[in-house]
């Protein structure tokens, strides 16, 4: 690729991504809502007549940008990924791109935690908060982008990747799920690489975690598509405190007329 337009390039995963592709040499766009240097500032949220023009001649964008808050309201959400990557699609077919990263997530997949079967990219989508289905909206928008104009989507259902150095352990939050979700800082990289370089066409989604031992969520279709071999993994830690949470956490509801705005709250009895 030589030239790659990057989303979200102050933030966790885009920071991550627009230091890396910047190291191997890339000809970088970075956009984000916040100026800082070498990155340009933009409302993805509006198409109007500049930033989609600062995407012409680009090969790749890699679209990390986002409402990345899983417990963002559903009008968050809904702004910050679907109305956002609605724009970004339209410039990217505006301008002949042929290649689009997505940054999806796992929480698309959320309705597996206590289910025991493995979580394939085609397993039917279980999204249980407002991030997630705006998500998986997402992914649908890039389907037919994939289908209408020919050109290259991979979507990567990301994993529990904190800012920083990203240390595995008990702490990362959600129980065990959290901990077998997690994907190394490194192997997030690598499959940006394989994606880009990778010979594909059309829609492809994938599931994006490390080698996490135990862990349910088949990543084979990930080798298979783009050559993704993860290098590093955690086991999952087991203490009272994380037992206790996800004794709650079976628990909980969703209220009917509500749920799309609220989060799961003890059952009573």
């Amino acid at each position: 690729m030589s030239r790659i337009v990057v989303t979200g390039a102050t933030g966790n995963l885009g920071g991550k991504v627009a230091a890396h592709l910047a190291g191997a040499g890339h000809d970088l766009m970075l956009l984000d809502r916040r100026a800082a240097p070498g990155i340009v500032a933009v409302d993805l949220g509006s198409y109007d007549a500049a930033w989609p023009d600062s995407i012409a001649g680009a090969d790749a964008i890699v679209h990390f940008a986002g409402e990345g808050r899983p417990k963002a309201s559903w009008a968050d959400a809904h702004a910050g990924n679907v109305l956002m990557t609605g724009n970004v699609l339209r410039a990217a077919r505006a301008h002949g791109v042929g290649r689009v990263v997505y940054a999806s997530t796992n929480q698309v997949m959320g309705g597996y935690r206590f289910r025991p079967e493995a979580i394939r990219p085609d397993s039917p989508p279980a999204p249980l908060n407002p991030y997630a289905v705006s998500k998986l909206i997402c992914e649908e928008m890039g389907r037919a982008f994939a289908a209408e104009t020919g050109a290259g989507f991979v979507a990567f259902r990301i994993g529990n990747i904190p800012p920083g150095d990203n240390i595995p352990g008990p702490d990362l939050g959600i129980g065990t799920w959290g901990q077998e979700m997690w994907l190394s800082n490194r192997d997030l990289l690598q499959a940006v690489d394989r994606a880009l370089a990778a010979d594909i066409a059309g829609f492809v989604l994938l599931n994006l975690v490390s080698a996490n031992p135990g862990m349910r969520w088949e990543i084979e279709t990930a080798r298979a598509a783009i050559g993704y071999i993860p290098q590093d993994g955690h086991a999952a830690v087991r203490t009272a405190q994380i037992d206790a949470e996800e004794a709650r956490a079976r628990l909980s509801r969703l209220v009917p007329g509500a749920w799309l705005d609220q989060f799961g709250e003890p059952l009573e009895g």
